[in-house]
């Protein structure tokens, strides 16, 4: 897991090396253990190295391969590396590391852009081929790994962070209208290519996009999901899904232990992740290593889920650690968790994801954790209403989902960032109207897998982990096990009031009261209700001369929610906060 940085020219002129170099300076958390610049006329690539597989120097990125006239910069993991090394290997190539990049070098070689789809795992990467001049950047198929892109006077430029790419300079850092649409619909997501700076894009998930040395670009995406019956398991009853489900966690937990330094987990205590600990002893790994992390509670906010989270590791004997935050600390960790954020999250468990990462990262390198499972086998309240619903599904679906409606935007926006159109329902309505998903809770449940997933807890995951030199690796996200439950009957997954089969597989190594305890979500309270120096934080970003000269909002809107500090959105969000973030991470960025 890595920082990747680079700049690629079309005008003739050499790569400035020192812009991609003040990229990789900002992603040194992402890759404490080296760094690395390579370049060769327009092109010019940096790296920063969290040492993960293959320890040695020869692991070092960029890694270049004379003899193929090929380089890599490349963040994330390759599952399958050792298994298409041999066949590689077969092929007639030799190979100088053990590393799962040069792998990618070899392969790319081998089977050209196609190399993508022999892939298992998680990556962002851009190969350069040195004689030719192209460059091939590729994202993984859900996206877990970030790549971001920004268009600059001759040519273009890409890191792995947003905040990297305007430490290189030349940025366009004003206020994309639609993507600020969406963030106000969709809880802070941002979908597709936009971000929220209108000069800065994001490769989408499952993509692979060809640079041609006069600056031509080529795109396709090379993966998608389909959620529909597959003709080939048609015969099969409940428990023949409930094998096939729990085949592919196996396979998805066993393939992200891959590593050269030990896995641990992020373990909740609630069914995913102790689901998770629970295959990985059935698998045989003694003395894993679990971490937990709680709040104070306030009000009716319960702030930490120990007690459930002790019953897993106690009954599979791990060796766990419980972190708990005083509430001050929360508020305190606020600036450096804006900081570490590639663009504005307003999920309450944000800070709880920094601040557990920050204890983790002093022991353990490498964790997994459950963040997707809620998407890919239909574990959110939404998905209930939406079974039963016989129409394409877009006005049950935003109603139960999204924070606001187009004029309650238009209410919160001041008039010059106020859009006609209601963008972010249309998106909704041509995601739902493409074909590949049979009902509204399948067409639900795609969009929330490849889009809301990615752009909200698996980018919150990323950010956090990364900003203290974490590797997470999610396992509901392995694709083969997405395809599954893809094909997987929506009833199986909506039954038991959702996640109906994971409960059920659940039951052949969980406890019951784990399995059938009330949903529980990451607790923090003090993000949920607002109070005294949370509300004077957000009044003092949101009063300040920048926000003002910015003047995204409505002054009185503004005025309405400080008097009114705790007034949540549908699912829970609280629009204070979401305003406010919002500002600071503008603010924090000096955007």
């Amino acid at each position: 897991m890595c920082g990747i940085a680079g700049e690629l020219r079309a005008d003739g002129r050499p790569a400035d090396v020192e812009a991609a170099l003040r990229m990789a300076s900002t992603l040194e958390p992402r890759g404490p253990d080296g760094s690395g610049v390579w370049s060769y006329g327009p092109v010019a690539l940096a790296h920063r190295r969290l040492a993960v597989i293959d320890l040695s120097r020869r692991g070092d990125q960029p890694m270049f391969d004379p003899e193929l006239g090929l380089v890599v910069v490349f963040n994330g993991c390759i599952y399958n590396h050792r298994a298409l090394r041999r066949e590689l290997e077969a092929a007639g190539y030799r190979f100088f590391s053990t590393s799962d990049t040069e792998v990618l070098l070899k392969a790319y070689h081998h089977w050209g852009e196609g190399f993508v789809d022999h892939l298992i795992g998680m990556f962002a990467l851009c190969i350069v081929e040195r004689d030719s001049g192209r460059a091939v950047f590729a994202r993984d198929r859900l996206g877990v790994k970030p790549l971001y892109l920004s268009e600059m006077p001759g040519g273009v430029r890409f890191a792995s962070t947003l905040p990297a790419l305007v430490a290189g300079g030349q940025v366009d850092t004003t206020v994309d209208p639609v993507a600020l649409h969406h963030y106000l619909t969709f809880h802070a997501v941002v979908p597709g290519e936009r971000t929220l700076l209108s000069g800065v894009k994001r490769l989408p998930p499952a993509t692979i996009l060809t640079v041609e040395p006069d600056g031509t670009r080529h795109q396709r995406r090379y993966w998608e999901l389909r959620c529909e019956p597959d003709d080939s398991r048609a015969g099969w009853d409940g428990a023949d899904w409930e094998d096939a489900v729990m085949a592919g966690l196996q396979e998805a937990v066993r393939r992200r232990l891959e590593s050269d330094v030990p896995v641990g987990v992020l373990l909740s205590g609630g069914l995913d992740s102790s689901l998770i600990v629970a295959l990985l002893s059935e698998a045989g790994q003694k003395d894993l290593s679990t971490f937990s992390i709680g709040f104070e509670t306030i009000g009716d906010e319960e702030g930490d889920e120990f007690r459930w989270s002790d019953v897993i590791a106690e009954q599979f004997g791990t060796d766990h650690h419980r972190i708990f935050v005083p509430t001050g600390e929360v508020l305190d960790a606020l600036p450096a968790v804006v900081e570490a954020m590639n663009e504005p999250m307003v999920s309450h468990d944000v800070v709880a994801f920094f601040l557990l990462s920050r204890e983790v990262a002093r022991s353990i390198k490498v964790v997994q954790s459950g963040q997707g499972a809620d998407e890919v086998f239909a574990g959110y309240h939404w998905y209930q209403p939406l079974f039963e619903d016989r129409t394409l599904g877009v006005d049950r679906y935003s109603s139960v989902f999204c924070d606001r409606t187009h004029a309650e935007i238009a209410a919160v926006l001041s008039p010059d960032h106020q859009l006609p159109a209601d963008v972010s329902r249309q998106f909704i309505r041509e995601h739902f109207e493409r074909a590949g998903a049979a009902t509204a809770v399948d067409r639900a449940l795609r969009l929330d897998t490849e889009v809301m997933l990615v752009e909200d807890p698996v980018k919150r995951v990323d950010n956090m982990t990364m900003a203290w030199g974490l590797e997470a690796r999610v396992p509901f996200l392995d694709h083969e096990l997405v395809e599954l439950a893809g094909a997987c009957p929506a009833a199986l997954k909506v039954a038991q009031g959702g996640k109906g089969i994971l409960k059920e597989v659940s039951r052949r190594v969980l406890p019951t009261e784990v399995i059938d305890r009330p949903k529980g979500y990451f607790p923090v309270p003090p993000l949920i209700h607002l109070e005294g120096p949370y509300v004077d934080l957000l009044r003092d970003a949101l009063h300040s001369p920048a926000a003002r000269h910015r003047g995204l909002f409505d002054e009185g809107h503004v005025e309405h929610l400080l008097s009114q500090p705790n007034e949540l959105t549908t699912l829970r969000y609280n629009k204070l906060w979401e305003l406010g973030l919002l500002e600071l991470w503008l603010q924090t960025h000096e955007l």
